[in-house]
C-alpha cells in the first residue's frame, strides 16, 4: 500500500499532477454479528464503545481503501486525492462501506 500516496486533499503537497487517470473505488458489504449483536444490546443499556462494531468498521475501512488501491495501480496511477468514505445499508443487518478518490500520477 506505501507505493501508493493517498490524500483527502485535492493535490498532493510536494508534488505535480501529471495526469488524471479517473475515478476508482472499492467497496466491501458487511452484516452484523449475531454475538456482536447480543453485546450491542447489552452496552446500550450501560453505555460505553461498542468495540465489535468499531472492529468491523475499521476492517471494512481497511478493505474497500485496499480495493480503491488495487484500482488506482491497475490504471497506472502511483496518488489518489480528494480520498473519501460512504457508507449505506443494503439490508437490515448489512452495510456497505464505499471508498472512492482520483486517480493521479504525480512527480
Amino acid at each position: 500500500m506505501n507505493d501508493i500516496i493517498l490524500t483527502n486533499l485535492e493535490t498532493v503537497p510536494g508534488h505535480t499532477i501529471t495526469a488524471h487517470l479517473g475515478l476508482v473505488q472499492g467497496n466491501t458489504v458487511r452484516a452484523k454479528h449475531v454475538g456482536r449483536d447480543i453485546m450491542a444490546g447489552l452496552k446500550n443499556i450501560v453505555g460505553g464503545e461498542l468495540k465489535g462494531y468499531t472492529e468491523l468498521l475499521n476492517d471494512a475501512r481497511e478493505e474497500a481503501t485496499a480495493r480503491m488501491i488495487d484500482d488506482a495501480r491497475a490504471r497506472g496511477a502511483n496518488a489518489v486525492i480528494n480520498v473519501r468514505f460512504s457508507t449505506s445499508s443494503i439490508s437490515a443487518g448489512a452495510s456497505e462501506l464505499y471508498c472512492y478518490g482520483t486517480a493521479v500520477s504525480v512527480a
